[in-house]
């Protein structure tokens, strides 16, 4: 596999066109709405994308896609060549135009968000986690599909303990808080948390809790020790090799930043 581009588009008058591209696109909308006209054997098909909808478009397929008028979006493209990795996969096999939902939304923006940092760093060897983070992300895409339709009973339980996990994740949130505010076991719940979002309660508490930090780090006046006690981590240590971890950065950086920015 190799990874032709990572793009972040945010933009309220986006326009875009291939024909017959010799390389495959992933899109993942993570705000407002934009239209894809694609190109295939049986006519040209219309996909209106939203938040947490994803499109994959294969290789020689034509297609342009533009922001829906009046409109703010934003969204992440992957432009990638295929290899024997990613082939036997039926999402990449059936060499077909796909769209879909994800409940597994959150780790698949973190994936993206981490190639596009890569991508435009240009650190050695960047290439190569490139194409790591999106082979990662493509089984998990499968498993999704694989699974079928997630049933709605069962989505609105993972919101739940989402919302929940939003309002403690300061604290240490257990699989049996989870399955309290749900009214589910412990164990379904922390299951069921897995299955839908790709992540275990632990992920997703300190993935949230990175969120946090990367804004107090740029924005706040409060040190990277005070930052990581005010998001739940009483060793700031731990908070350092979590934070570099998940988001590939060091905290004192983006202090640095925010001390620049002020002069």
């Amino acid at each position: 596999m190799q990874v032709i581009k990572v793009i972040y588009d945010k933009t309220s008058n986006w326009y875009l066109e291939e024909q017959a591209a010799p390389y495959w696109t992933l899109v993942l909308m993570t705000y407002g709405k934009c239209v894809y006209w694609v190109g295939g054997s049986g006519g040209e098909h219309k996909q209106l994308l939203e938040k947490g909808q994803w499109l994959l478009i294969p290789c020689g397929m034509a297609y342009y896609g533009k922001s829906v008028p009046t409109q703010l979006h934003e969204k992440y493209v992957v432009q990638f060549a295929t290899n024997r990795m990613l082939e036997p996969l039926p999402l990449i096999s059936s060499m077909q135009l796909i769209s879909g939902s994800t409940g597994k939304y959150d780790y698949m923006l973190d994936r993206l968000r981490s190639m596009y940092r890569q991508w435009h760093d240009k650190q050695p060897y960047y290439q190569t986690l490139c194409e790591a983070l999106l082979q990662e992300l493509f089984v998990h895409l499968q498993r999704e599909q694989d699974q079928g339709q997630i049933p709605n009973a069962a989505m609105q339980c993972v919101e739940q303990m989402k919302a929940y996990i939003q309002s403690h994740y300061r604290e240490h949130v257990t699989k049996e808080e989870l399955g309290a505010c749900t009214g589910k076991s412990p164990n379904y719940a922390a299951s069921l948390f897995s299955k839908v979002t790709g992540q275990t309660i632990s992920e997703y508490v300190n993935t949230t809790r990175m969120k946090t930090a990367v804004y107090m780090l740029r924005h706040s006046a409060l040190t990277v020790t005070e930052i990581a006690e005010f998001v739940g981590y009483s060793d700031p240590s731990y908070f350092y090799r979590v934070f570099r971890r998940l988001t590939g950065l060091v905290p004192t950086d983006l202090v640095a930043d925010r001390e620049v920015v002020r002069k």
